[in-house]
């Protein structure tokens, strides 16, 4: 059964920075994408996840923080309409020459690496930055023979992008079980055979190692999975993180080297953060 989502419009005056704050707080929730069109963030929930209550709450610490002014869209979206949803706000995503992530729609000429994406109704191309960051990262990185975790995966880019770039093996794992049938389907429209898409959590992990574990999730879940990244994740492997603001970077940080993960590098894209580690040898 398709899933209905609630969509949350939310117009502060002024739009910057409260733009970002009003996501940063909205991301502690089960809110699966942002989008912003016409000086509105546009928030998609799950509607048996929606509350209201915890919507005033945020709302109230917005003004209590200084938000003065803002305006409330709420309305709810049938599965049915999604497709013309993604279609209206789903851009192409340029990361340098060597990558284009598009929908079929988009008639493109393009030199590099192209994946085509799908979303059904699955997120996973809301987030553009995070999608960048983690992206441009994967294309400096050697992935000859390598095997893959993709925790999180959604609508499938960058499993798609890991057999691209050369991995022996990837499993994509995805909670949600439409989302995983849209990572199965878009890897099969990009050719791709080395990809396992998995319905479930990170039970599915096993006893599983990997070279490269990539979590493009909410810091939330991210904390909660991070000791198994880290138990999971070979010697010398590599751990990328993203989907979370840049202050939240301390903290997961932290929690990754009391785990015993060397950490490489951040980067950013408008406030949003890409974090990389290395499991040492032992």
């Amino acid at each position: 059964m398709s899933k209905v989502y609630v969509e949350v419009g939310l117009k502060p005056e002024p739009f910057n920075p409260w733009n970002e704050i009003i996501v940063a707080n909205l991301s502690d929730l089960p809110y699966e994408s942002f989008v912003e069109e016409n000086e509105t963030v546009l928030a998609y929930i799950p509607e048996e996840d929606f509350s209201e209550k915890d919507l005033n709450e945020c709302i109230d610490l917005l003004k209590s923080s200084g938000l003065e002014t803002i305006s409330i869209d709420i309305k709810t979206i049938p599965a049915d309409n999604w497709n013309a949803v993604w279609e209206a706000q789903f851009e192409p995503v340029f990361v340098g020459d060597d990558l284009l992530i598009k929908a079929p729609f988009h008639l493109i000429d393009f030199k590099g690496l192209v994946i085509e994406i799908e979303p059904k109704m699955s997120f996973g191309t809301g987030h553009h930055q995070t999608t960048f960051l983690m992206c441009k990262e994967m294309l400096g990185m050697n992935w000859d023979a390598k095997t893959v975790l993709d925790m999180g995966a959604g609508t499938g880019v960058l499993a798609i992008l890991a057999e691209k770039l050369g991995s022996k093996e990837i499993t994509a794992i995805e909670i949600e079980e439409w989302s995983a049938e849209n990572c199965a389907f878009n890897s099969l429209q990009n050719n791709c055979t080395k990809i396992s898409s998995l319905h479930g959590g990170k039970e599915l992990i096993g006893s599983q190692q990997f070279d490269v574990i990539l979590a493009n999730i909410n810091k939330n879940v991210l904390r909660d999975q991070l000791s198994t990244y880290a138990q999971q994740l070979l010697p010398k492997g590599n751990l990328m993180l993203s989907g979370f603001f840049t202050s939240d970077n301390n903290e997961l940080i932290e929690l990754a080297s009391s785990l015993g993960l060397f950490f490489v590098k951040a980067s950013e894209k408008e406030n949003w953060s890409m974090l990389k580690f290395e499991k040492p040898k032992l």
